[in-house]
């Protein structure tokens, strides 16, 4: 299977960084992209696992330096994929697994054209609601704005290649793995391997001799 990235996006809530998780857990040969940002850790995240925590001028210097393959300014702080994040799964054989924004999104498929989109939506607006005050830490001015993001985002929707419904996890998961495994045997992925293979069998038929 050739190596591509694989963004997933979704509107605040809907869990796109717990499909993520899931889903690189459940395949080896798959692996997650930890993202830079300037913001600072929350209780529980761990630095170079759920984000690597830098310095703004420090992240200045990586889009300075051309080393990341998106980034924006969220709500006052900046985030990233630092492009040896792709270049270590290409390295080790894995696909990498993006959890950003559709502004993000579209910077990838810029910078990196085979990359695939997947939309991730809630079951329905009651439970993305639930999912957005569920939150626990999130002032009314705080959800509004969640609110009016997810709205935004929503209309960006058409602009993916692929839209799941994330009702289950394990379901979620498995139609995304099931995007990746059938996006790897695309000919436009694979042209020259199958080439190759076509005309070995060509010559071993012309060598054949029944």
């Amino acid at each position: 299977m050739k190596n591509f990235a694989v963004a997933i996006c979704a509107p605040s809530g809907v869990g796109k960084t717990t499909v993520a998780r899931a889903l690189v857990e459940q395949s080896p040969d798959l692996a997650f992209s930890v993202s830079a940002t300037t913001r600072s850790a929350r209780p529980g995240e761990r630095p170079g696992v759920d984000y690597h925590f830098v310095a703004r001028s420090e992240f200045e210097s990586m889009i300075e330096q051309g080393l990341l393959l998106e980034w924006a300014e969220v709500h006052g702080e900046l985030y990233g994929t630092p492009e040896a994040n792709l270049e270590a799964a290409e390295r080790d054989g894995e696909q990498l697994i993006l959890d950003i924004d559709v502004q993000g999104a579209a910077q990838m498929v810029a910078a990196c054209p085979d990359t695939v989109t997947i939309f991730l939506l809630p079951p329905s607006f009651g439970v993305l609601m639930e999912r957005l005050r569920g939150r626990g830490s999130e002032d009314a001015s705080r959800l509004r704005r969640r609110m009016e993001t997810a709205r935004s985002e929503l209309e960006a929707m058409s602009a993916f290649q692929y839209m799941v419904v994330n009702d289950r996890l394990e379901e979620a998961v498995g139609r995304i793995r099931s995007i990746i495994v059938a996006e790897g045997q695309k000919s436009s992925r694979s042209g020259q391997d199958l080439e190759e293979l076509r005309q070995r069998l060509l010559q071993a038929l012309a060598n054949e001799d029944v």
